[in-house]
């Protein structure tokens, strides 16, 4: 029988190296706030109950994490061990193991975790620490193993002596417990110590004493002992993480033409055959689908997009882009923008809050917002749907078949009928019924030899003012 699975995130510490107004497990990296990381990490390995330790900006970090976990206050920051107790009145009581992880740690992996426990489970270790093998491992705290294999106890830079100074594995500060003997240790930590703080690596020489194995699982991957305590470090995982997720993208069966240039946010999906362009930037909760041309120089920020799209120098946000749609260059998609299959949106076309309908077309420098266009319209160069008086925003609706001619204004709100024709440089303010053709411009005049007369009235003036 599986043993329950349960989570404590240490998140109270107010990150004074990161100089921000943000709290730092707040920081963003790949467009995810670290501890959200976190939390999704140990959701993946099947945690039942996670509880994150709260302090400065705990207000904060509630509001973005919400029903994803339970909350622990820390009031005085005294040190890990003491943070882990604050968890207690929720976890003391549970059988099984528990996952402790820094809330700053987002490159972790659920499979490394995985493979922690498992090794954690099978030796029927008190304690299992992740641990890593840097080529440098100065300023880390050393781990150090029995005959047995197991840890003995884990040393400090400044307390190693030369033998366990050369030793490179090093804590990386994520463990697993057997929860009860967890917070049995807990109590019998003291703050005897030049900082008066209560550690939770004194857990480990407790438990240790008391004849418990402690065990540890290696990582093979040094990015996961990244914690981040200020910007040099938040940029190391932000490449870190970035190379992670293209790689894995890559894998899945996306082209990638220049991996440095292109970045992928954290909660990405993207479909097999996919071609990202360079200058590439897709982030949020965006979804793109297979066969796909992505770029160079686009921007998608929580868009969905179908099968077979390209998108081209543009920016798209907050919309739904069906198959087989062509966006761009240089157009922008605002939010509320919806374009079913074969729609083309072309150069220099901005949308925003509006339906466009199957196969129709916004080919150049036009605006469509707040409208529902139907299917096959077409919609010439330079129209413009009006629909903001100051105070309010209207409807412009287009049905099926409609023709919109070049330099347009349709003045919301207003309708426009199945099939109707509306002539080139027309304003539109009344409905315009099914089949119909609408023209609403001045009627042209031509005045025989006037243009000369205006260009020497001009002349006359400049030469005028020369004189002067």
């Amino acid at each position: 029988m599986a043993l329950k699975r349960m989570a404590i995130v240490l998140a109270a510490g107010k990150g004074k190296r990161m100089k921000s107004k943000l709290y730092k497990v707040l920081h963003p990296v790949c467009g995810k706030p670290m501890v959200g990381h976190v939390v999704d990490t140990v959701r993946r390995t099947n945690s039942e109950r996670t509880v994150v330790i709260v302090g400065h900006g705990a207000e904060d970090v509630k509001a973005y994490l919400g029903d994803q976990a339970e909350y622990a206050l820390q009031e005085q920051q005294l040190g890990t061990g003491h943070a882990v107790r604050q968890a207690e009145e929720l976890l003391g009581k549970e059988e099984g193991t528990t996952i402790l992880i820094c809330g700053d740690t987002p490159l972790v992996r659920a499979e490394t975790i995985e493979a922690m426990i498992a090794l954690h489970e099978s030796e029927g270790a008190a304690a299992t620490i992740l641990t890593a093998t840097p080529e440098d491992p100065t300023g880390l705290g050393r781990i150090i193993r029995g005959e047995d294999g197991g840890v003995v106890r884990i040393v400090e830079q400044k307390d190693c002596t030369p033998e366990e100074a050369a030793v490179r594995e090093i804590n990386t500060g994520t463990y697993c417990f057997d929860n009860r003997k967890l917070f049995d240790a807990l109590s019998k930590v003291t703050n005897d110590n030049a900082q008066g703080e209560y550690y939770i690596t004194d857990v480990i020489g407790i438990l240790r004493g008391e004849g418990e194995r402690i065990a540890a699982y290696v990582t093979q991957d040094l990015t996961e002992s990244i914690g981040v305590n200020d910007r040099v470090v938040l940029s190391q995982a932000e490449a870190a993480m970035r190379e992670r997720i293209v790689r894995e993208h890559m894998l899945g069966g996306v082209t990638v033409i220049d991996p440095a240039s292109t970045y992928i946010g954290a909660d990405v999906s993207i479909g097999s055959d996919t071609v990202l362009y360079p200058g590439t930037v897709i982030t949020g909760r965006a979804s793109i689908g297979e066969d796909c041309k992505i770029g160079p120089n686009s921007e998608i920020e929580n868009a969905e997009i179908g099968d077979g799209t390209t998108v081209s120098h543009s920016v798209i946000r907050d919309s739904k882009v069906g198959d087989h749609v062509s966006v761009g260059p240089f157009a922008h998609l605002r939010p509320g923008a919806s374009l079913a299959e074969g729609v083309k949106v072309g150069n220099f076309v901005e949308v925003k809050n509006a339906e466009i309908g199957q196969d129709s077309k916004v080919s150049h420098l036009s605006y469509v917002g707040d409208a529902k266009v139907g299917s096959r319209v077409n919609i010439g160069c330079g129209a413009i749907t009006v629909n903001y008086d100051g105070f309010n925003k209207s409807l412009t609706e287009i049905e099926d078949d409609a023709f919109v001619g070049s330099n347009v204004n349709l003045i919301a709100p207003v309708h426009v009928g199945k099939g109707a024709y509306v002539v080139a440089g027309s304003t539109i303010t009344k409905q315009v019924p099914e089949g119909d053709l609408a023209i609403a411009r001045a009627r042209q005049e031509n005045k025989q030899g006037y243009a000369d007369k205006i260009k020497a009235r001009a002349k006359a003036k400049k030469e005028a003012g020369k004189d002067k």
